[in-house]
């Protein structure tokens, strides 16, 4: 297989914006005790996502925040009592929040007020929510996680359609975390953590699935998190620990990659209104940009 594609272009990353040392909370909350082994943590933020004014939102899990950020400055525009983790631009323009503790939600970006949109399955509760996407004629689609893995792939992926109506479409998943949708809107990818990997579901015209494979397989102790896919059908894969956003083609071959400058949690990737992406790097609180266009089928190494 050596030579069958061409070496991937290395992109630098460069700091677009830190959260400020006064907004930090050095403390050990719910969720550092489960999923950082009880270690103070100031911060985890992820979700970035632009409203329809163009303004950048990201979260701050373990504190339950969500804020706008604009260059240097922070604004707090909710703190509640959750674990906000993904954001999606609604058709309504709210922002749809995937909360661990809490199912679906809607923010309003100028009031900062909360609302329940979906807190259970058929009167269950979900395992713990973890990102989503929105499809152009209104479906959302979100990952149900929770504490699963190769010792337990029950975590799902659901469809939330326009009319109200909730499909699992999968439901044997270890790990499934971020999610995008092929430019078509015919296929759902999603990116499986603890199996390292990025599946291909197809979605299919009547509803439902079939063939769901194995995209693109990764390694390291964690594995791959959010996702975002270009307009030619690259995905763009934020891998949480190898410290690079990982550009994938049409048969899974890694096409570019973009590095981080601070830390290896790079957990999260959206792109910017006025071109290029912006990637959240959770353990440090910062937030990095890159440009981003199609790489040519040569290899080298660029500052952004």
């Amino acid at each position: 297989m050596m030579g069958l594609f061409p070496p991937p272009v290395i992109t630098l990353t460069s700091v677009f914006s830190e959260m400020p040392a006064e907004l930090r909370r050095p403390v050990v909350t719910e969720w550092s005790r489960a999923n950082k082994r009880g270690q103070v943590v100031d911060s985890f933020i992820e979700g970035p996502c632009h409203d329809s004014h163009g303004r950048l939102f990201v979260t701050d899990i373990p504190h339950g925040r969500v804020f706008r950020v604009e260059g240097d400055e922070w604004h707090c525009v909710a703190d509640y009592d959750g674990e906000p983790n993904g954001l999606a631009l609604a058709p309504d323009g709210r922002l749809f929040i995937t909360d661990y503790k809490n199912g679906i939600l809607a923010l309003d970006t100028e009031s900062g007020y909360i609302e329940p949109v979906l807190a259970r399955c058929n009167s269950e509760r979900f395992k713990g929510v973890n990102d989503l996407t929105f499809a152009r004629n209104g479906d959302l689609y979100f990952t149900d996680q929770g504490q699963t893995g190769l010792h337990d792939p029950t975590g799902r992926v659901f469809r939330l359609t326009r009319n109200g109506r909730l499909d699992c479409l999968i439901a044997n998943g270890p790990s499934p975390n971020g999610l995008a949708l092929s430019p078509e809107e015919d296929v759902l990818f999603v990116a499986m953590t603890r199996d390292n990997a990025v599946w291909r579901v197809p979605l299919l015209p009547q509803g439902g699935t079939a063939k769901v494979h194995r995209f693109a397989s990764f390694h390291g102790a964690t594995g791959p998190d959010g996702m975002a896919v270009d307009a030619r059908g690259n995905l763009l894969v934020a891998h949480a620990g190898l410290g690079h956003v990982l550009v994938l083609g049409a048969q899974g071959q890694l096409v570019a990659a973009l590095r981080s400058c601070r830390g290896s949690f790079t957990t999260n990737v959206a792109f910017r209104p006025e071109g290029g992406v912006v990637i959240t790097d959770s353990t440090t609180g910062t937030i990095l940009q890159a440009a981003w266009d199609h790489p040519a089928a040569t290899s080298g190494e660029h500052s952004a």
